[in-house]
């Protein structure tokens, strides 16, 4: 199943070039759902309402994805975690510069030393959003990623369970104003963290440790890799987050991003892919000041 968010808060499922509303089913797990829940309702409800969602979808007039805007697939994750320097050949890639920092402040590049980071819920955004960039003077990054989407609440989960708490996966850009602040606030800027163009079910991947993403700028190929380079793969990265926060439902985990990263200016246009899960394109703007 491929669940989409677009336009003024609509459900959808995905089937070829369209998109099937199934906003009313959406609307019932809302209203049963406690609003002092943490994470995304639907992703929590999923198990026990994806019959009714199969049925809602087969039962509604397919729409032209070309006519609606790609929102986030996922409203309101409790925490965002991302892997730094997960890929084996990113993890050579790294310039002079970032070295050299990280060593200045005494941060590893092993994960196990110096952790995830986490970065605002609040700088998600989807597909039809676009990337506002606040400091034309300085450099922005882009960090093509695959999203993991936990599925259900947990904690000090054990790697030979960590599948069992994956609703399903998205991809995922992991923005980056290059600086002397802390990596957090550099990467927790409005848009910062894109996310789309919907969530594919773990039953429509194969393989989760093989999977594709390949990102272009404005047309041309920049990163090229797949999940089977992790330093650290997808059970072990859930299985460490697991050992220091609990998780929820609609947590959203980026893996990591290979070889590649570049710099972008407003104007640029974005296409990550994977796939098993489809292909975010998203477009660079100038920031709104006061917008």
């Amino acid at each position: 199943m491929k669940l989409c968010r677009y336009d003024n808060d609509r459900l959808g499922v995905v089937t070829g070039d369209e998109v099937r509303d199934v906003t009313d089913v959406q609307s019932a797990i809302r209203a049963e759902t406690p609003y002092a829940a943490f994470g995304d309702a639907v992703i929590a409800a999923l198990p026990k309402w994806r019959a009714r969602i199969d049925e809602a979808a087969s039962k509604a007039p397919g729409q032209p994805l070309s006519r609606v805007k790609l929102i986030s697939p996922v409203l309101r994750p409790s925490k965002v975690m991302a892997a730094p320097v997960n890929y084996k050949a990113e993890a050579q890639a790294v310039d002079v510069a970032v070295t050299a920092l990280r060593e200045q402040r005494g941060q590893s590049r092993d994960i196990g030393t110096s952790g995830i980071f986490l970065k605002s819920n609040s700088s998600v955004v989807g597909p039809s959003e676009g990337i506002p960039l606040r400091f034309p003077d300085r450099r922005s990054d882009f960090e093509g990623e695959i999203v993991v989407v936990i599925g259900k609440e947990g904690s000090d989960i054990p790697r030979d369970k960590a599948f069992d708490y994956i609703a399903g996966y998205v991809v995922g850009l992991d923005m980056t104003l290059r600086g002397l602040e802390d990596r957090s606030f550099r990467k927790s800027l409005d848009g910062y963290t894109a996310l789309g163009p919907w969530m594919v079910t773990p039953d429509e991947v194969k393989d989760p440790n093989n999977m594709e993403i390949k990102l272009w700028l404005n047309g041309e190929l920049k990163q090229d890799s797949t999940t089977q380079f992790l330093n650290y793969d997808i059970a072990k990265l859930i299985e460490f987050a697991s050992s220091f926060y609990r998780l929820y439902p609609g947590d959203l985990y980026y893996t990591g991003t290979p070889a590649g990263i570049g710099q972008v200016v407003p104007g640029d246009v974005m296409r990550v892919a994977c796939p098993e899960i489809g292909t975010m394109e998203i477009a660079v703007r100038q920031h709104n000041v006061g917008g």
